[in-house]
């Protein structure tokens, strides 16, 4: 009780003191939280979720994503195209883009931005992205100058890349923040202090007017921006505990929290959706997250598919959810979430829990009842909610097939290497988030049998040649269609991986905001948002 009591009054004192300094200054402005200080908002520095949120507002990328159906939409471009293989693109630019000092955006200045990422000395932590690009993976060892990367600007408002490998889904990755374009008068001139408000030039729907490092940032609304901009001004908060946030949204002091900002306490979601007015602001929006079972693929006994499919059928993953886990996650029985391009998550597709089939499946493996079926491993690293869902995965495989699952947890930096082993364990806890909104991120990127990592040991070469074949294609209706083959293959006929949950991202928004949409990848478009009179 003592700690509570502390807790409450230092909260207090801290509120009462963001008053003084005109923290809360009314309904005219929107505010906004993050638990860490904010790094960077060089886009070609960035990685932290929050600089991914204020960069978003502040440079505008080749495309970005249509908020209500999540595909890939025109930004600073205004249209592209590409050649028959999907190899070469071609971006054609607004012309009434300016940058803050009145200067036209031109291709230039993409041209600009992606050799400086691609180069070494930059250290471009998501230079990876760039891989796409010919020659960037050279470039990045030392073997070619930055400048033969194969982006060029055709005219001012015309650029031009050409990849190393077909790419239908490239639109989705050029709308990246490393993709960005930066002015290169402005970094030679400032250097490392070029993002500071007094020299930073931007382009996008925000101006920079205020940076007080580890305390707050203040956008007030680009009056040169091509379109309308619904609220005139945003305010970031350093807020490090989410308690904290938290009493501040209760106390009206703050307009949104959730991931990307400062999360919504765990424990207080229970009491948040029993309050009367709390539990209309709350949500679970969506997280381009998933969550399941690598099976050992190589491995007996689950080097059977009717033994993976048993194990799937016999897990409630929705009973977990809405028991355990209790954070608004989803189950799972395909492996791309939604709302990313070629997602099938509402399809039907995939094994859903079903005892019955699921005996039956392990006895036609050679296992009735579980009768001489060995015992076998589920591995996962240290973590609460990890051991929880194991737990209740072990209690249900004892009970509704009759088999025994060992369980093994290892610190994060030993389960990598474990996982990876040739020797690993029969089952393993994955995850894999978004770096880009299509399919081909989840699908080819991590399940490929030899262009991947393919950590679950598997080999298909039909969901292979589906999977390469909606690479090259950049007809989207082609491409849906062959994901939505390359899941029932995955997750019907060889159950390779076991699906479980898609994350989800408990959110708290003021019911003055409006017309707000949180985007699951690449930072909130605030410039479509508003708040109520």
């Amino acid at each position: 009780m003592r700690g509570v009591v502390k807790g409450v009054i230092a909260t207090g004192m801290f509120l009462s003191l963001l008053v003084t300094v005109g923290w809360a200054k009314g309904p005219n402005y929107l505010r906004l939280s993050s638990q860490a200080a904010i790094p960077t908002l060089d886009p070609g520095l960035s990685e932290a979720s929050i600089s991914i949120q204020v960069i978003e507002q502040l440079f505008l990328g080749l495309t970005d994503y249509d908020p209500k159906t999540f595909e890939v939409a025109p930004e600073l471009a205004e249209s592209w195209t590409s050649n028959e293989d999907s190899t070469v693109y071609t971006f054609k630019l607004r012309q009434d883009v300016k940058w803050t000092d009145g200067k036209p955006v031109t291709a230039h200045d993409i041209v600009y931005a992606l050799r400086r990422n691609v180069d070494p000395k930059t250290v471009s932590p998501y230079a990876s992205t760039l891989h796409f690009i010919k020659n960037a993976a050279d470039i990045l060892e030392n073997k070619m100058a930055p400048d033969q990367l194969a982006v060029k600007a055709l005219d001012d408002y015309t650029v031009e890349f050409t990849l190393n490998t077909p790419a239908g889904f490239f639109p989705a990755v050029a709308g990246l923040w490393s993709y960005r374009p930066v002015r290169q008068d402005i970094i030679e001139k400032y250097g490392d202090r070029w993002t500071e408000p007094a020299n930073i030039v931007t382009n996008g729907s925000y101006r920079l007017t205020e940076w007080k490092k580890g305390d707050r940032i203040v956008l007030k609304a680009n009056p040169d921006y091509f379109s309308e901009v619904g609220i005139p001004e945003v305010h970031y908060y350093i807020i490090p505990e989410m308690a904290t946030a938290l009493a501040m949204f209760e106390n009206d002091e703050l307009d949104l929290l959730n991931n990307d900002h400062t999360p919504v306490p765990d424990p207080d979601l229970e009491r948040l959706r029993n309050d009367s007015q709390l539990s209309k602001e709350l949500s679970f929006q969506k997280s381009l997250c998933n969550y399941y079972i690598a099976f050992n693929n190589q491995k007996p006994p689950v080097d059977n598919h009717l033994v993976r499919k048993a194990i799937v059928a016999a897990i409630d993953r929705k009973a977990i959810a809405e028991r355990i886990l209790k954070n608004g996650w989803q189950p799972a029985t395909t492996h791309t979430p939604p709302p990313i391009f070629g997602n099938v998550a509402d399809e039907g597709i995939g094994i859903k829990y079903d005892p019955a089939q699921a005996k039956k499946w392990l006895a036609e493996a050679g296992y009735p009842d579980g009768k001489g079926f060995p015992e076998i491993t589920y591995m996962y690293n240290t973590h609460d909610q990890h051991s929880k869902i194991a737990q209740a995965m072990q209690a249900l495989l004892r009970r509704n097939l009759g088999i025994n699952i060992r369980l093994a947890n290892q610190e994060w930096k030993v389960f990598i290497q474990t996982r990876k082993s040739p020797d690993a364990p029969h089952m393993t806890r994955y995850a894999w988030c978004a770096d880009y909104m299509d399919a081909h991120n989840f699908l080819f990127d991590v399940l490929h049998p030899t262009k991947s990592e393919n950590e679950i040991k598997w080999n298909n070469q039909e969901f292979a040649d589906l999977i390469e074949k909606a690479v090259i294609s950049s007809d989207p209706v082609e491409r849906k269609k062959l994901y939505r083959e390359a899941e029932i293959i995955l997750n019907e006929k060889e159950t390779a991986v076991g699906m479980l949950f898609y994350y989800a991202d408990p959110t708290l928004v003021k019911s003055r905001v409006t017309q707000w949409a949180k985007m699951p990848l690449g930072g909130n478009q605030l410039r479509n948002w508003r708040l109520a009179p």
